[in-house]
This record gives C-alpha cells, sequence and structure tokens, in this order.
C-alpha cells in the first residue's frame, strides 16, 4: 500500500482538485484507492458528494480513537473510497496539544487498512507544519508537493521544500518529495517561463506531467464526482490519465490486486 500526501503551504493551487481526480484514475485502472481528506475545510469530501450525516464517522473520529478506520468508510463515485472530513476537524488541531505523539495518529490507523488498498492519498491543509498535515507526513511514502504555475511559484515550492526537509527530520521518517506543478496555460508566456524555471530547479524531482487549467474540473466539483465519471473523454481526465501511469512507471504507486474492497457502506 504506497501512501502519497497532498501538501502546500497555500490555497488554491489545485491541491485537493490533484488528489481527487488522480484518485479517480487510479480507481479506473482498476487500483484499490483511498482518498482521506485531512483539511477541516472538507473540500475533498465535498468533490465527491459524500457529506457525511449527523453521528457517521469521520476522520476526525478515526484520528482520536473513536472509530476504527474501516468503519468510516463511503463509497465515492468513480470507484474511489474515502476517509470523509467535516469543519469538526479543526478540533484535532487544538486538542492534539494533549496528546502524546499525536502526529502519528494517522499512520497507526492506515496500518488497520494495509492489504485492503493499493494506494492512499492523503489531502492535506493549506499549512504544512500544522499537526494534521505532520499526520500525513509520518504516514506517507512519498509528499506531492503541489505548485500553481503562477507569480512566485518557485519561490514558495523553496520555501515549502525547506520546512519539509526539516519536518521529515523532525518526525524521525523519510519519505520522498515530489513537485506537480498544476493550473498551467501554454498560452501564457509566463507560466511557461515558470515551467521552464521548475524544471531547471528540481529537474527529475518534478512530475513530467503538468496538470492544465480545465473548465471541466469545475463542471466536475460542482457536481460531486472525480472526471473520470462526468467527462472521461476530456483533455482533462487524459492529464490525470497521465499522471497515474507516470506513478506507476516510476515506481510510486505499486500495481493493483484482485481483492475487493469492503466496507459497512
Amino acid at each position: 500500500m504506497q501512501v502519497l500526501a497532498f501538501v502546500n503551504q497555500k490555497g488554491g493551487c489545485g491541491k485537493t482538485t490533484s488528489a481527487v481526480h488522480l484518485a479517480g484514475a487510479f480507481a479506473r485502472l482498476g487500483l484499490r484507492t483511498l482518498l482521506v481528506d485531512l483539511d477541516p475545510q472538507a473540500h475533498a469530501t465535498l468533490s465527491l458528494s459524500c457529506a457525511p450525516a449527523e453521528g457517521e464517522p469521520t476522520v476526525l473520529d478515526v484520528l482520536t480513537g473513536g472509530a476504527r478506520a474501516d468503519a468510516a468508510l463511503f463509497a465515492a463515485p468513480g470507484g474511489v473510497w474515502l476517509l470523509p472530513a467535516t469543519i469538526e476537524l479543526a478540533r484535532f488541531e487544538e486538542e492534539s496539544e494533549r496528546v502524546l505523539q499525536p502526529e502519528r495518529r494517522l499512520a497507526a490507523a492506515l496500518e488497520e487498512l494495509a492489504g485492503i488498498f493499493d494506494v492512499v492519498l492523503l489531502d492535506c491543509p493549506p499549512r504544512v507544519d500544522g499537526v494534521l498535515a505532520k499526520n500525513a507526513l509520518r504516514a506517507c511514502d512519498t509528499a506531492v508537493l503541489v505548485v500553481e504555475t503562477g507569480a512566485f511559484a518557485l519561490q514558495g515550492a523553496l520555501k515549502a521544500l525547506v520546512i519539509l526537509e526539516e519536518l521529515e527530520r523532525e518526525l524521525e521518517h523519510p519519505f520522498d518529495t515530489r513537485v506537480l506543478a498544476t493550473l498551467f496555460d501554454r498560452r501564457v508566456a509566463f507560466m511557461r517561463e515558470v515551467l521552464v524555471a521548475l524544471e531547471l530547479r528540481f529537474g527529475a524531482g518534478l512530475f513530467d506531467t503538468v496538470l492544465r487549467q480545465h473548465e471541466a474540473l469545475r463542471e466536475a466539483a460542482a457536481l460531486g464526482a472525480p472526471i473520470q465519471v462526468v467527462d472521461p473523454a476530456s483533455d482533462a481526465c487524459l492529464d490525470f490519465d497521465a499522471l497515474a501511469a507516470e506513478l506507476l512507471s516510476k515506481r510510486l504507486v505499486a500495481r493493483a490486486s484482485n481483492t475487493a474492497v469492503t466496507s459497512r457502506v
């Protein structure tokens, strides 16, 4: 089971969009795919139309020990499985100050799911050094730093990488770090220049696949399903197919097994 943590140091860079639709791409390839919403804004949960009803367990219950991970799974559109979040997840940041080693809670919960899923994607909040993001980094094999190809993208990415390196030492958990360029528009000269600068600075650490801006992704979010369900023939879907294929080819994600996923849903 490979675990990918999608991180950044600011909102609006396409982090949640990347996690949601890459999950859809993996599921379409037959991988048993789990998306974990670790952002109190719960945008990944809303993007998959899986808002929990009152009393249903969420990722907060999993992190606080109130529910097992397999009891909180939701079957989402496109064959993706979800550990959902609500705004109540913000309580974990506050309550963690009174807990011993709170950054290890997610890793322990995911151990219960070993052998059930092939790949787990963690959608982190836009704060790399918070306890929720630390949980993700302590649990992941690869941290995917999502960088918008906009103004100050390179400077922001370099600062985030410094923080990730510090956290890797603090958490005593080695993980690979890769950079994913998003919201790209080849027609804009400045964005082309930013992409070249990212390639020069990060080299092989930058994914070859670049995620472009697509109106279809906004429509998919509004409809509450991955792009693979909403518009499987779109260029947006092709971008995520390419990214999934690249992760498989670089062995950052393993091939699928034949065991089905079951849950309370």
